[in-house]
This record gives C-alpha cells, sequence and structure tokens, in this order.
C-alpha cells in the first residue's frame, strides 16, 4: 500500500475515533481542508460515500462503519510498527493516554510518570478521571489507550489485565459508636444508616450481594458514584459504608474517618486495567501497563495491614 494511502487510512480512523474533523486534523498536524480531501479521496477511490457530513455531528454511512472496522486494526498495526522501528533507535516519542475511574486519582497515578520518563524522555502519559461508563467508552472508541476500572466487566471488545484487589472495609465517622469497638458482629449493621455507591455500579452490586448474603438490612440513606463525595457524606452525617480500604488511608491517618474490622467481612474491590481487542499495543503502552503492575503486589501487601 503506498504510504500516502496508510496516512489517508490514519486520517480517516483519526476523523472517525475522535467524531471531529478539527481534532483529526490536528493530530495529523495537517489543515482540516486537506482532512475534508483526503477522505473524499477515498470515498472516490471506493465508490461509496463513508461520512454522512448534512448531521451534526456527523455520522457513518454502514459502508463507513464496516471500513472503519477493518481499516483501524490495519493503522493500529502500522502505528504499532513505526513505533517499534523506532524503539530500536535512540529515542522514542510516545504518547500514552488513560482513562481511569475518580477513585484511582487517590493512587497518584503520577508517580508512574517518572519512571515512564525515564524510558521515553520525549513521551507523555495523560490520565482522565471519568465515570466508569465513559472509562469504557473512551476506550472503546480509542479516546483513551488504556482504563483503569474496578470490578470490570466481561465485554467481547475489550481485553482484560487484572492489577490489584483491594480488601474492602467498614468506615465510620470516629463518633459514631462503632468507632470505640475493636470489631463489630454483622448482625449490628442491621437497619444502620448507609452511604452507598450508586446503583448500577458494579462495586455497589458486591457490597449488596455480600450484605445480602448475609441477611443483613441496612438503611441506604445517600449514594454517590464516586467515594469522594461517599467520605465526605460520612463524615457529615454519621452514617456507615463498606469502601475499599486504600482510599480512606489519608482520613484513618488524620482521625476525619475510622476503620472497624467487620466480622466476616473478606471481599475486595478488583481493579483491571482494560484496552480495546485486537488493538496492537506500541511499546511504551505496554511498558506503562509493566510499570502499573510492578508494584501492585506491595501496594496490595500495604492496603491489608
Amino acid at each position: 500500500m503506498p504510504l500516502a494511502a496508510m496516512e489517508s487510512l490514519k486520517i480517516f480512523c483519526d476523523v472517525v475515533r475522535q467524531r471531529s474533523f478539527s481534532a483529526g486534523a490536528t493530530l495529523n498536524h495537517v489543515s482540516q481542508s486537506a482532512v475534508s480531501q483526503a477522505i473524499s479521496q477515498i470515498e472516490k477511490r471506493l465508490g461509496v460515500r463513508l461520512i454522512d457530513r448534512s448531521t451534526r455531528p456527523f455520522t457513518l454511512t454502514s459502508e463507513g462503519a464496516m471500513y472503519y472496522e477493518e481499516c483501524r486494526d490495519l493503522v493500529d498495526r502500522y502505528v504499532a510498527l513505526e513505533a517499534r522501528l523506532r524503539s530500536n533507535g535512540s529515542q522514542t516519542v510516545s504518547r500514552v493516554r488513560v482513562a481511569s475511574i475518580y477513585s484511582l486519582v487517590l493512587y497518584n497515578l503520577y508517580q508512574y510518570v517518572e519512571p515512564f520518563k525515564k524510558l521515553y524522555p520525549e513521551g507523555s502519559v495523560t490520565f482522565d478521571y471519568l465515570h466508569p461508563n465513559e472509562v469504557y467508552e473512551n476506550v472503546l472508541n480509542e479516546k483513551a489507550d488504556l482504563g483503569l476500572l474496578s470490578c470490570p466487566r466481561t465485554m467481547r471488545q475489550l481485553e482484560m489485565i487484572p492489577w490489584r484487589d483491594e480488601p474492602m472495609a467498614l468506615v465510620c465517622p470516629p463518633s459514631h459508636p462503632f468507632a470505640r469497638r475493636s470489631g463489630v458482629a454483622l448482625k449490628q449493621l442491621q437497619g444502620e444508616e448507609f452511604v452507598a455507591f450508586e446503583a448500577g455500579l458494579a462495586v455497589r452490586s458486591l457490597v449488596d450481594r455480600f450484605l445480602r448474603q448475609h441477611k443483613v438490612d441496612v438503611r441506604v440513606t445517600m449514594a454517590f458514584d464516586n467515594i469522594e463525595a461517599i467520605k465526605r457524606a460520612i463524615e457529615n452525617s454519621g452514617g456507615v459504608s463498606i469502601l475499599p480500604k486504600p482510599t480512606v488511608q489519608n482520613e484513618v491517618a488524620n482521625g476525619s474517618l475510622a476503620v472497624v474490622p467487620l466480622e466476616g467481612l473478606a471481599i475486595a474491590r478488583p481493579l483491571a486495567i482494560v484496552y480495546r481487542r485486537k488493538r496492537i499495543l506500541t511499546p511504551a503502552i505496554l511498558d506503562f501497563i509493566s510499570l502499573l503492575r510492578a508494584d501492585a503486589g506491595a501496594a496490595v501487601a500495604s492496603a491489608a495491614k
């Protein structure tokens, strides 16, 4: 395939991935007019319309959707091959885009940037903190190279790499009667005011299933889609919750929250790294995954203390 044809394919795939002609132009360092011309030339050569430009935002025709599905793997392999070849030289300019659930901001993911920069001095890592559904969407639409999720769903379009298992813990404010006990029996949770994860989140199902299996009914007074909001609600309302223990370490240290042993609580929130299936991962992405996984064991052991 001529180089110019491959570049046009990449432009087309970038426009579709970004859902924007201007964003596709920026990624390829060309004008928006050049992007339109490149796609028009592909359509002329094929004799079909790939993009319906009459709608805002644009939509793919059925032929365009088929063409994109087949071409994006070809483009990914081409980009990955170029990256591998360049990596055999002196330095590689590499970019890794990560979409993460909100709670992982507590892990200070930027700690992985410095070792990554030692491997790729001209490279970059960017993080977007999103609702879980948006993480899935960004990975599937290739706005992100990797996704970091808890309790990941099994999806045909995604590959999943286990990352960490976070032990769950009973959390309450220091003023709560539970905080003065060395342990709490499951039956003592019956009827307690409970600050929960939002319905529909996988971690909410994990906690609900545990309580249901032990025939414990709590009174859900509030529900949120992120851990930070749940922690603030516990502090202000006096209620309790079951949260991943690593996410409350700072609050336990400063005395704003307490963790109390709960009888029979042996569940963990699994964290995983996900990426689009069939995607060819560049050396930079593979190395960043290795950096994430390298300290996972030590982090889990520390959280369990």
